[in-house]
Formats: C-alpha cells, sequence, structure tokens
C-alpha cells in the first residue's frame, strides 16, 4: 500500500474540513437550484452524502443530497448493462426518485433517466437536484403501464415499503436496485427483504456487487468529525427472459472521479494505514 499521499493530509484536512462547513452553511453551489449540474456537484464534500445537514428534520424530508455515496465506476457499470439492451432510446424510469440525483450521474454515463416521485414520496432537504440535460421528472401516470419501460430503477427504496410490484407492472427489460438490507429495531433501512429477492423466475440475477462504508469513516481519521456505523450498499441487476445471457467486461478505462470520490480516497487511505500501524504492534 502506497501512503505516500498522507505526507498532504494535513493540508487535504483542512480544505476537506472547509468545503464541509461550507456546505453547513449553506454557501456550497449544491443549494443553488438555479446554478448548473456540474457547478453543484464540484468540490460536493464526501461528508454531505454521508451525513444529513443539522438543520434538516427527519419528520418532514429525508436525506439532504442522497443516502450514499456513489461512485462512477458503477453508476458506469449499470449504464453498460442497460446499452448491452440493445434499444434505441431505453426508456429507463426510476421509481421513487427523490431529488434526482443519483439518477442524474447514471444519465450522464450515457442513458437518459426519467423519475417517478410516486405516493411514497418524502423530498429531500435538497428537493431538486438534478442534471435536465439527463434526467426528468414525470408525472405519476399510466402511461409507462400501458406501453412499458425497458428498465426500472429503484434507489433506496422507502423503508417497509416493496415497490417491485409496481416496477414489474411496466414489463421491464431489466430491474436495478440500489439498497442496503441493515435493519433499525427490526425494521428494514429500505424497501423490504422480499422485494430484492423474490422476483418471478421470468427475471434472473444477472448481476450484484456490494460497496462498504466502514465504520467511522470520518471519525477513524479525523477525531472531531461524526462517528458512523458500518453500512453495506447492494446493487442488484435482473434481466428478464430475453437478456439472461446480457455481460459487461470489466471496464479498464481510466475515469476521471467525482470530487467526493477523492476525499474517499483519502479517508480509505488513512484506515488502511492505521490497520497497518497496528498489525506491526503501534498503536495509533
Amino acid at each position: 500500500m502506497d501512503f505516500e499521499r498522507l505526507k498532504q493530509m494535513g493540508p487535504f484536512s483542512d480544505a476537506m474540513l472547509n468545503r464541509i462547513i461550507a456546505f453547513q452553511e449553506k454557501q456550497h453551489p449544491a443549494w443553488d437550484e438555479s446554478a448548473s449540474f456540474d457547478e453543484r456537484i464540484k468540490d460536493l464534500p464526501l461528508h454531505a452524502l454521508v451525513f444529513s445537514n443539522p438543520d434538516r428534520n427527519p419528520e418532514t424530508h429525508r436525506h439532504t443530497v442522497a443516502p450514499f455515496y456513489p461512485l462512477r465506476s458503477e453508476l458506469r457499470r449499470i449504464a453498460a448493462f442497460i446499452k448491452k439492451l440493445n434499444v434505441t432510446h431505453p426508456r429507463t424510469v426510476e421509481f421513487e426518485c427523490g431529488n434526482g440525483f443519483v439518477g442524474s450521474l447514471l444519465g450522464r454515463e450515457g442513458v437518459k433517466v426519467e423519475g417517478l416521485r410516486g405516493k411514497d414520496y418524502k423530498p429531500n432537504q435538497l428537493e431538486s437536484f438534478y442534471d435536465p440535460e439527463v434526467f426528468a421528472l414525470i408525472e405519476d401516470d399510466d402511461d409507462f403501464i400501458e406501453t412499458g419501460v425497458d428498465v426500472a430503477l429503484s434507489v433506496w427504496m422507502p423503508s417497509s415499503v416493496n415497490l417491485t410490484p409496481t416496477m414489474l407492472a411496466t414489463k421491464p427489460k431489466l430491474v436495478i436496485y440500489m439498497y442496503t438490507d441493515h435493519e433499525h429495531e427490526g425494521v428494514s433501512q429500505t424497501g423490504l427483504p422480499e422485494a430484492f429477492t423474490d422476483l418471478p423466475a421470468n427475471y434472473k440475477l444477472i448481476e450484484d456487487w456490494s460497496i462498504t462504508r466502514p465504520a467511522d469513516l470520518f471519525h477513524e481519521i479525523w477525531a472531531d468529525l461524526t462517528p458512523s456505523m458500518e453500512e453495506i450498499r447492494h446493487t442488484r441487476i435482473y434481466a428478464s427472459t430475453d437478456y439472461f445471457d446480457i455481460a459487461v467486461d470489466d471496464d479498464e478505462e481510466e475515469l476521471e472521479c467525482y470530487d467526493w470520490e477523492k476525499e474517499l480516497e483519502m479517508a480509505l487511505l488513512g484506515h488502511e494505514a492505521k490497520r497497518f500501524l497496528h498489525a506491526k504492534g503501534i498503536v495509533s
């Protein structure tokens, strides 16, 4: 493991903390709905994608920006599966889409996304955070029930809700979930377990992966920042019968990652360095 970059931890930490404070004080462009999506996501701190803003009211609003930090590589991979359908302008609909943040990042990988807020909608603190070039909100109507969709997408299904029957009613070629199976006091954090596993026989799981956010992602490295639990986020891609054989090669293209991923890399490097020191018997 190359720990050379940790020599820059001092100035890196100062800049990161300044970004966190600017976001919390609503000085960051993310809060400006008149700004372009590019401007709004530039220097968006990782902290804002792990924790909601201190002034958020959880009774009235869900996560400030999003429930997790999206990685460009995984959204690129999801887009690659959608493109493998070989459908001209595939129709991808995100159910219970929230503010459109994650759907927009997926859309920027070359697949336009429509978002349906639906009956279980609860606004994000940043209620609209999407790129109109690649993402569009649609009304809750029966149009796509009649015409069907190519891809049904669920990002962080609302707790104790099963959207899968609604999604399957659109006869999608692909069904894609991003979710966690964590529970709090016996209540699932996203959806219901059967929503992500009990699909009918004409759908087959063709791809899945998990991303682990380590416990105390920030607090372990920056003691003044808030502790946090470990979180495991899953992605599952199901295909309907005619598309069981879809496969995507590993993407070896060097991607420009999001700004929050740069902070993530440094935090994870710090975690790795601490584990290395502990293994050597050095307590830090």
